[in-house]
């Protein structure tokens, strides 16, 4: 891009509220950080084909030492910042990093996340060992440092620039780790060639951006939607990429969003359905929205998990633009249904629905045989192989476990997701193959239950979970967060609800209990943690999730589920 006449572009905006600082980065200055970073990882000795682990929050040297492992055909995997330790060690051991680069600490709302003592706890716990640790220091967050092993970020940026080391097309990238594994984790890994082909089509034909146009994705370097669209995606397209250190709600309030997209000319906004449930529970009118200008916004796009009917449709009434949510995962790296904006003459998205396969996924929708279903029939949701470049080229050295997503059903990846296809062709994704119900014989999707709920204006977010019944083998029970400033008992909820349901699925649903928490559990990346919760009113054995984003919510869930005896564990 430098070469081509970008160099004076803004490549990256970095926009961090929790430390009042914006800064933006051109092209040509991070081209230079990158090759001074990149030659400063030389002389620690990294090498083509080397690992290194990046443990930091979303912030402008964490995309610079992503780029510059790139640079050297080094590996590197982005660790979500504030990973408990055992789960960082895991990866330590998993990847078996030259070199970790780590910020001293992060901020959470206005709490610090000290996160270099994390790094030397999971060292503490891990097998292998780094030859560096390079640290990234903030003035609220000094570390200490190891003589012989730490070195300062700093310092790495006074190297000599190095020019970049050509890599065959499947050389790795990048391992990304699933989240929520225990255990051994998975890693995902990215290609060189297939990932860059794949994102470069991605930002023309699906999200419709030019080169100069301005994208903002609300995620985590840490997770798939950072690493592919604030990072790669948006750089590979010659766009202008906005970096938030923040979040949706609280930092200060619920119209940090919409002040972004005034302040920078946002023209694609990129986020995960919670965000926005997030910001409609704290600012149901969308007062704060108003006090913005967000003409230059032409599309939002939700993934990370499936987006209701009523927030697709408060989202698209309060900022007036195409809502598009579409399905992938960390396996895919990049879309497989979706509304194609930058294609000519598609259909307009549809309330529920994720879309139409993007081309090169040959997606189906297969019964427990592995046989194709009929339209309105849910099913498995399967791509038929093989799989396009930049989707899921490989597990990091295992074998068996890749080859598990393929073995099932012979000639077919299988998501582990479920969902239906309409007669229209648009594909619905309803929610991992274990969120659906056997009630007496039935099989429910929690997703359509957790449509009917999200309906009702008093409600800001849901869950339905499957719990275990003696008579019927499961009964779904509703778990709920009301809007702020509603006032409605949950005595008087739960009648509205059951009623809807009633009316929506049928008597057949069996669902007759609702429970009003102040929160639910999520991951750090936004999924509602379904799983869980399950377990918890069964009496099951389950241990805390490693991703979960606080873990004292299960304990007010706990004792509501005992309060209103949901569950065999709490049952009378």
């Amino acid at each position: 891009h430098v070469q081509h006449g970008r160099a004076r572009q803004a490549a990256l905006i970095y926009d961090s509220p929790v430390t009042n600082t914006c800064r933006t980065y051109t092209y040509a200055e991070l081209l230079e950080l990158t090759a001074r970073f990149a030659g400063g990882l030389r002389a620690l000795g990294v090498q083509l084909g080397d690992r290194v682990i990046i443990y930091m929050p979303n912030v402008p040297e964490a995309v610079v030492a992503m780029l510059a492992c790139a640079r050297l055909g080094a590996i590197h995997s982005v660790v979500f910042g504030g990973f408990a330790p055992p789960e960082l060690a895991v990866r330590i051991d998993d990847a078996r990093p030259r070199v970790i680069i780590c910020a001293a600490g992060g901020l959470e709302f206005d709490r610090v996340v000290p996160y270099k003592p994390l790094v030397e706890e999971a060292l503490g716990l891990a097998a292998h060992q780094p030859a560096h640790v390079v640290v990234w220091q903030r003035d609220f967050a000094a570390a200490a440092m190891q003589p012989g092993r730490d070195v300062d970020y700093q310092n790495l940026l006074q190297a000599e620039p190095v020019p970049a080391v050509p890599v065959p097309a499947l050389h790795p990238l990048y391992i990304l780790y699933t989240s929520g594994t225990t255990g051994r984790p998975k890693g995902v890994v990215r290609d060189h060639g297939g990932h860059a082909v794949a994102l470069r089509f991605s930002m023309e034909a699906i999200y419709n951006l030019a080169p100069g146009e301005v994208i903002f994705t609300g995620s985590d370097i840490g997770w798939a939607v950072g690493s592919s669209y604030i990072v790669y995606g948006p750089l590979l397209r010659g766009c202008t990429t906005v970096l938030l250190e923040g979040k949706p709600v609280r930092t200060p309030d619920a119209g940090t969003f919409w002040r972004i997209v005034e302040q920078h000319k946002v023209n694609v906004l990129f986020t995960a359905p919670t965000a926005i449930r997030a910001i409609k529970k704290e600012d149901p009118d969308g007062l704060l929205a108003k006090k913005y200008d967000l003409s230059s916004l032409r599309q939002l796009f939700l993934a990370g998990e499936r987006c209701d009917p009523a927030t697709f449709a408060w989202a698209g009434q309060l900022l007036g633009v195409p809502v598009v949510d579409h399905w992938w995962q960390t396996e895919s790296g990049w879309p497989m249904l979706a509304t194609m904006m930058g294609l000519e003459e598609m259909p307009l998205p549809r309330a529920g629905s994720a879309g139409f396969p993007v081309p090169g996924y040959d997606v189906q929708i297969l019964s427990e045989e592995g046989q194709p279903v009929p339209p309105g029939t849910t099913g498995l949701v399967a791509v038929r192989l093989p799989l396009p470049p930049g989707c899921f080229p490989a597990l990091w050295q295992d074998e068996a476990r890749y080859r598990a997503y393929m073995d099932v059903f012979p000639g077919y990846y299988l998501s582990g997701d479920g969902g239906y296809r309409d007669a229209d062709g648009y594909c619905y994704i309803m929610g991992r193959i274990d969120d659906v119900l056997n009630v007496a014989g039935h099989r429910l999707s929690t997703g359509e239950m957790e449509e009917i709920l999200a309906a009702h204006p008093a409600v800001a977010e849901c869950a339905v979970l499957g719990i275990a019944d003696a008579l019927r083998g499961q009964v779904p029970v509703g778990v709920v967060v009301l809007k702020d400033g509603q006032t409605i008992t949950e005595t008087a909820l739960e009648a509205d609800l059951v009623a809807c349901v009633r009316q929506g699925i049928g008597a057949l649903a069996c669902f007759r209990q609702v429970l009003v928490v102040k929160r639910l559990p999520k991951t750090r990346s936004g999924k509602i943690l379904r799983k869980t919760l399950r377990q918890l009113a069964d009496g099951d054995d389950f241990a805390v999730p490693a991703t979960i984003d606080d873990p004292a919510i299960l304990e007010e869930i706990r004792a509501g589920f005992q309060r209103r005896g949901v569950g065999a564990a709490f049952a009378d």
